[in-house]
């Protein structure tokens, strides 16, 4: 049977497929597979744009790994510990701890994702305070070639090249999380024309530096932008505020711009391509000013249904400017069909090896294009864009470069091909896509 990722960019026929119910089968079913010399790899919930979870070896996939193991309380900041199953799905991990008053301190903008895909991978939110999720890591339990478990914390180079190593150290069987207390995020959201968005970015005072959470889109070739502050407030008691909010969010981010409506708008696009600039000029239109509040998982996360692919490049942020200057320029010039919105987010500079942000200040910039359009063209005029810059490629998004081009934008590139080679010199975590980017 033939595994598809969520894009329809990758799929794979694996010789067998696997999926343990607990940690012990799991250890069990990956020393098997590599004593009979096949690779091993794990499936989440497929939201990579790469071929990162494919294999013609075995599949695993963890959905019955995933329980709540432990929440250990740390009094001194409120914080806590909190043990899960790597295969959890950050939106189940989200329910978990809400429950029990907890939240994850940054996230993404889908949840559909494995807890263990998401680090390995590099997926981050925007605050240009906040890491990305590999860095609220703080434990992790490895399952080696012959099933040993190996227990480890921050400090081993084991952890520190699986918490983010794209799963080629072994499998990921339970991952600790330092987590905080529940939270709000009240949004503010606001358009604004695209060079006044880029006007109000930098310095001190810009935006970026004093909101916790900002971020941008911009649809092609409209001059005009969303941006979208968020700011940590205390959780609402009584719902006013946060039901409207939730209620505005609900129709504006899920139907109009990633659902439903949204939907219709790329089919016309894709069948009369010369209605894009119309209809995008529409769509900037539709946006408008809201205020909302509701718990921060709320509104960190949205539904996407409309099924796209994605490029996705982290540069530093002193060139983000200029950068989206280039790409919105090539888009007027080039005259590509993109009907697909622009994203900027931003992110903290971090240690974790592989990181896109490993030692930098970071501004994210995502170009989209919708599934039955073509994206080739559109996609390397925007890589050359990006590679200029100095950019570092999102893990788990589409991209054409290989270990040559990377390692020498990650100091700490070689410590991790050590560890990968100590602990699979065989390479049976390993497939093509992870031999092409690391080596």
């Amino acid at each position: 049977m033939t595994w598809r990722n969520w894009a329809r960019t990758a799929a794979c026929s694996p010789v067998g497929r696997a999926q343990p119910r607990s940690e012990a089968e799991l250890a069990e079913v990956v020393a098997r597979a590599a004593a009979e010399g096949r690779s091993v790899r794990a499936a989440g919930g497929g939201h990579s744009f790469t071929p990162a979870a494919t294999t013609s070896g075995v599949l695993l996939n963890l959905d019955h790994v995933s329980g709540l193991e432990r929440v250990e309380r740390l009094p001194e900041t409120g914080n806590a510990l909190v043990t899960v199953g790597a295969g959890v799905r950050l939106h189940q991990l989200n329910r978990m701890l809400a429950e029990r008053g907890l939240a994850m301190r940054n996230l993404g903008d889908i949840d559909r994702q494995s807890i263990a895909g998401a680090i390995s991978t590099g997926t981050h939110g925007t605050g240009a305070r906040f890491g990305g999720l590999a860095t609220q890591v703080r434990g992790l339990r490895v399952v080696g070639v012959d099933g040993t478990v190996h227990d480890v914390g921050p400090g081993d180079p084991l952890f520190e090249a699986s918490r983010l190593g794209l799963g080629t150290t072994g499998v990921l069987s339970a991952v600790t999380l330092e987590v905080v207390p529940a939270y709000d995020l009240r949004a503010e959201e606001r358009p604004v024309p695209l060079a006044e968005a880029l006007e109000s970015l930098d310095g001190p005072d810009g935006v970026v530096a004093t909101s916790d959470h900002f971020e941008l889109y911009f649809f092609p070739v409209t001059g005009r932008a969303l941006t979208l502050r968020n700011t940590r407030v205390e959780p609402a008691t009584v719902g006013g505020l946060a039901r409207a909010g939730r209620a505005a969010r609900s129709f504006v981010d899920e139907e109009l711009l990633s659902n439903g409506a949204f939907e219709v708008v790329n089919r016309l696009a894709t069948a009369f391509g010369g209605l894009t600039p119309r209809l995008n000029a529409v769509a900037a239109r539709a946006l408008a000013a809201r205020t909302y509040q509701a718990p921060s998982y709320q509104v960190f996360c949205t539904r996407r249904r409309v099924r796209f692919r994605e490029m996705e490049y982290a540069i530093p942020r002193e060139s983000v400017r200029d950068v989206i200057t280039e790409v919105d320029d090539w888009l007027r010039t080039s005259r590509e069909n993109v009907p697909f919105p622009i994203e900027v987010r931003f992110a903290a500079p971090d240690d974790v090896w592989l990181s896109t942000a490993h030692g930098r200040e970071t501004a994210y910039v995502a170009v989209h294009q919708y599934w039955r359009l073509p994206y080739s063209r559109y996609f390397e005029a925007a890589e050359r864009i990006f590679v200029t810059a100095g950019g570092r490629p999102h893990w788990g998004k589409m991209h054409t470069r290989d270990s040559d081009d990377l390692a020498p934008l990650y100091p700490r590139f070689d410590d991790a091909a050590r560890v990968r080679l100590e602990h699979d010199p065989e390479g049976v975590f390993h497939n093509r896509y992870t031999r092409k980017v690391l080596g």
